[in-house]
């Protein structure tokens, strides 16, 4: 039955440690069965067929071992859309969605041309979720990574987005050309020796490239600066996201490198997530 289902996992997720397990369990049956959340409230006696059972087992098992459920069940939504997920892309969190609402803030019309910088894209949704949002701009996605550039294609054409955007393989700026009115990074904060005390969902699942900052967290931030300034047009806002007790030292590293600070704002958590600058 559905009900004894849902209890077997929630109880086995517990004991592995994970934070939400009934939630978890849920999201997982409804994803191998295909029915809604209310489907599973209103008919708790329902028996699910064998090879629906069986498949919901292995995924059971795959996240007692700690993996995400976004990597289980292949999508996450984030602003609203569904994103395809792999495990060579980092997973999107609602933190980040503060970089979006930072960026929307500060544009005056929405239907105006503009283009848009992604530096280290992976599933793409920081670009695809601010093409959806502007009509009028288009929008660059690089990243180093091949597998995770082929997910942000992916998630382009799934949401019907393509024709306004591009991905190029690119250490940040290196294979970058021109300039761009509005450019966002989520690069990797997390200091090296600190990835290994992170939660397991995190430290052994997803891309170490998209978690290793270098030995204070910073290294990217760095690179980043360096190259910027070719390629932001005058005026252009640079929206940041940083982990947390890490806004200050971003904000000087890049009005160090010749941009202005203009906001440092928290994420829901009232962690200070997301630093906005513009180039002079």
């Amino acid at each position: 039955m559905i009900r004894d289902a849902l209890r077997r996992a929630a109880a086995r997720f517990a004991t592995a440690g994970v934070d939400t397990p009934a939630l978890d369990a849920r999201l997982l049956l409804m994803h191998v069965s295909g029915l809604p959340r209310e489907a599973l409230v209103a008919e708790p006696e329902a028996v699910l067929p064998p090879e629906v059972m069986a498949r919901y087992e292995a995924l059971v098992s795959a996240r007692a071992s700690r993996r995400p459920v976004a990597q289980l069940t292949g999508m996450r939504e984030f602003w609203g859309m569904e994103f395809i997920v792999t495990p060579d892309v980092l997973t999107p969190r609602p933190e980040t969605e503060t970089l979006v609402e930072a960026v929307l803030r500060r544009v005056p019309d929405r239907e105006a041309p503009m283009r848009i910088l992604d530096l280290g894209t992976g599933t793409g949704c920081l670009l695809l979720s601010l093409l959806s949002e502007l009509p009028g701009a288009r929008g660059l996605g690089v990243d180093a990574s091949p597998a995770a550039l082929a997910v942000a294609k992916a998630n382009a054409e799934a949401l019907r987005l393509s024709a306004r955007s591009h991905f190029r393989l690119s250490e940040w700026c290196k294979e970058v050309v021109g300039t761009f009115e509005i450019i966002v990074a989520n690069p990797p904060y997390i200091p090296s020796n600190a990835i290994g005390a992170l939660m397991p969902e995190v430290a052994a699942y997803e891309p170490r490239m998209s978690l290793d900052g270098g030995m204070d967290g910073l290294a990217c931030y760095r690179n980043i600066a360096a190259e910027l300034p070719f390629h932001a047009s005058k005026g252009a806002w640079i929206v940041l996201e940083v982990g947390e007790g890490q806004h200050e030292a971003v904000a000087d590293i890049f009005m160090q490198a010749g941009f202005r600070l203009k906001a440092v704002e928290p994420d829901l958590s009232g962690v200070m997530r997301c630093v906005t600058l513009q180039s002079l």
